[in-house]
C-alpha cells in the first residue's frame, strides 16, 4: 500500500520517510542529549584535537577536546558554585560567542533547561519571555549586560573573568551526575512571532537526541573535516540545532559575533570555509552583481539554506553564478525539523527535500480536514521524534497545534510523486483576492529578480471590493529611478490577473527576524497607518 518512490500510503493517505529507522535510546532512558551527542563523535574519523570553534574576528581556536573538557568543568561549577540543578531554567542573552556552545552543553548535561533569546529583544519582549520560561538565572554577553540586569535575576557575563574561571577551574569535587531523562524538557526556544505573539517552544532531550542520531546516520565520508560558517544565530533553532550537529560530526565551526556580508566573504576566504548555513535573503544578496568581487570563494562546496522558502528563480541565479557550489535546503519550524535535501538532490530546485528519518506527514484540506493525494496543496501535518512537547504556559495553543500526535505546521505545501515536499507559503500569510489565494512568496521572488530591486515583501492590503489585494514593499538599488507603475507592470506581465500587485511602497529595508523571515505584522501596521 506504500509507494516506494514517494512513501505515500494510499490507505492512510500519509507519507512516510524513505530513510532507514534511527537507532535511538529508549524513550525514557536516563541520558541527556548532550551526553548522547558527545558519545556519537566516536563515529567520526577525526580526533578530539580537531578544531571545534574559530572566532572569525580574532582567529582564536578551540579544539573539541578543549570544548568538552570546558563544558564538563563548567557543568560541575554550575552545580556546586551557582547551585543550578535539574529543571532550573537559564536565559541566555548573547550574540554568537565561542562561550555559548560550551554553556549549552554544560546546561544540557545537568538537565537545566536552556532558553536562548535575541540579545536585541526589547524590554517588553523580554518581559514576555520571562513570563513564559520563568528563568532563575541569566547568562549574558557584556553587550547585553544592562538589559539583563534590568530583569531582576542573577546575571553571569559570558565574556568576563568570572565565566572564564568557571570553564577552566573546577572548584569542587565531581558530584553525583543528574539523572536526566530523554522525556525531560531540554530547551525552550521562541517561535519567530512573525504574525502574532511569540510562543515558547518546549523541546525535549528526546527531540535533540533524535536530531543528533539523524545527523550521525547521514554523515558524509570526507578526507578532511567540514569547515562550517554560521551566519545564523545560536539563539534561533537553526543555529542551535546545527551546534548539536557539529558536535556529532566534528565540524569546524567559524563563529561570527556580528554578521556582515563582507565579513562573511572574508571569513570564507580566510578560513577555507566549505559549508555555510544561510537564509534565503543572503542567497539573493550573493547573486547580485559585484557583491563577491575581490573575494576568493574557491573553498566553498555548499550552502545550507533554511529559515524561509527559497524559490526556483533565486536558486537558478545562484547556480548560474556559483556552478560548483551546491544548495542544500532544509525545512522545519521551531516546533520540529521536517525535511532536508540529500547531496545527490542538492540542485533540485523548488523543493526542500524529503522527510527526515522516522517522520510521517499528511497534506490536509484546511476546509474539511480530508487528507489529500500527491500533487494536491493543503496544510502540512507531521509526526515524529523531532516534534516539540508543546508551548510552555499555553495549553490552548498547544492543543490547537498538536492534534492526536500530529503537528499542524500552518504551512501550505504539497508532495510530488517522488516524496519531495514543496512549501508554497504560510497559510496565515496567504492573500485572499476575490476568493482566489495568492502566495506572497511567489510575488516576492518575482520582485527580487528585477535587477533594480534589492529586496521586497508582499502583504495583504484591505480592499472593500476584493477583500484583500497584494501590496508590495520594495527596496530599490541606490540611484534607481524605478517607479511604482513600472513595478506593477513588471509583475503583471508574469502572473495571472488575480495575482497582480495593486499597491507599492518604497522602504529603506524590509523588517526581518534573525532567521530572515519577513515581519509582515510590522509591514501591515505601516500600511494601515497610511490608510
Amino acid at each position: 500500500m506504500t509507494d516506494p518512490r514517494s512513501g505515500f500510503n494510499r490507505a492512510s493517505r500519509t507519507f512516510h520517510s524513505l530513510e532507514p529507522p534511527l537507532l535511538l535510546p529508549p524513550p525514557n532512558a536516563t541520558v541527556s542529549a548532550a551526553t548522547y551527542a558527545i558519545s556519537l563523535r566516536r563515529n567520526s574519523p577525526w580526533p578530539d584535537f580537531t578544531t571545534a570553534l574559530i572566532d572569525a574576528a580574532t582567529g582564536h581556536r578551540i579544539s573539541y577536546g578543549e570544548l568538552i573538557h570546558r563544558a564538563q568543568t563548567l557543568a560541575s561549577n554550575l552545580a556546586s558554585v551557582l547551585k543550578l540543578s535539574k529543571n532550573d531554567t537559564a536565559l541566555i542573552l548573547s550574540p554568537n560567542l565561542l562561550q555559548v556552545p560550551i554553556l549549552c552543553f554544560a546546561l544540557l548535561s545537568l538537565g537545566v533547561v536552556l532558553s536562548p533569546a535575541n540579545p536585541l529583544s526589547t524590554r517588553s519582549d523580554l518581559t514576555r519571555l520571562l513570563h513564559l520560561s520563568k528563568p532563575s538565572i541569566v547568562f549574558a554577553a557584556a553587550s547585553a549586560a544592562e538589559k539583563a540586569r534590568e530583569l531582576g535575576l542573577r546575571v553571569v557575563l559570558l565574556d568576563s573573568p568570572e565565566f572564564d574561571s568557571l570553564i577552566r577551574t573546577r572548584t569542587d569535587s565531581p558530584s553525583e551526575p543528574a539523572r536526566v531523562s530523554q522525556s525531560d524538557v531540554a530547551a525552550i526556544l521562541y517561535s519567530s512571532g512573525t504574525t502574532g505573539m511569540v510562543k515558547g517552544v518546549a523541546l525535549t532531550h528526546r527531540n535533540l537526541t533524535a536530531l543528533a542520531v539523524e545527523h550521525d546516520a547521514v554523515r558524509a565520508k570526507r578526507e578532511e573535516p567540514v569547515v562550517y560558517l554560521f551566519t545564523v544565530p545560536f539563539f534561533h533553532v537553526y543555529g542551535f540545532t546545527f551546534t548539536v550537529k557539529a558536535m556529532v560530526t566534528l565540524d569546524t565551526v567559524v563563529v561570527m559575533e556580528r554578521f556582515s556580508l563582507r565579513g562573511m566573504l572574508s571569513a570564507v576566504e580566510r578560513f577555507g570555509v566549505t559549508h555555510a548555513a544561510v537564509v534565503p535573503s543572503l542567497v539573493v544578496a550573493l547573486t547580485k552583481d559585484g557583491v563577491t568581487d575581490g573575494y576568493s570563494l574557491k573553498s566553498l562546496e555548499s550552502v545550507v539554506c533554511g529559515g524561509a522558502p527559497l524559490v526556483k528563480e533565486t536558486a537558478h541565479a545562484f547556480n548560474a553564478k556559483f556552478p560548483n557550489v551546491a544548495i542544500i535546503q532544509g525545512y522545519g519550524l521551531t516546533e520540529s525539523a521536517i525535511t532536508r535535501t540529500a547531496p545527490e538532490d542538492a540542485n533540485r530546485t523548488g523543493t526542500t527535500g524529503r522527510l527526515l528519518a522516522e517522520m510521517e506527514a499528511k497534506i490536509v484540506n484546511q476546509n474539511n480536514g480530508e487528507a489529500l493525494l500527491p500533487g494536491q496543496q493543503g496544510e502540512l501535518w507531521v509526526k515524529g521524534p523531532y516534534v516539540m512537547k508543546g508551548y510552555v504556559g499555553d495549553p490552548e495553543a498547544t492543543s490547537a497545534t498538536l492534534v492526536d500526535g500530529w503537528l499542524r505546521t500552518g504551512d501550505l505545501c504539497y508532495f510530488d510523486n517522488e516524496g519531495f515536499i514543496y512549501v508554497v507559503d504560510r497559510l496565515k500569510e496567504i492573500i485572499k483576492y476575490k476568493g482566489y489565494q495568492v502566495a506572497p512568496a511567489e510575488l516576492e521572488q518575482l520582485l527580487v529578480s528585477h535587477p533594480e530591486i534589492i529586496d521586497a515583501a508582499v502583504i495583504p492590503y484591505p480592499d472593500e471590493e476584493a477583500g484583500q489585494v497584494p501590496m508590495a514593499f520594495v527596496v530599490r538599488q541606490p540611484q534607481s529611478s524605478l517607479h511604482k507603475a513600472q513595478i506593477i507592470d513588471f509583475v503583471a506581465k508574469q502572473v495571472a490577473p488575480y495575482k497582480k500587485i495593486r499597491r507599492v511602497a518604497f522602504v529603506d529595508s524590509i523588517p526581518k527576524n534573525a532567521a530572515g523571515k519577513i515581519l509582515r505584522k510590522d509591514l501591515s501596521k505601516l500600511a494601515l497607518s497610511k490608510l
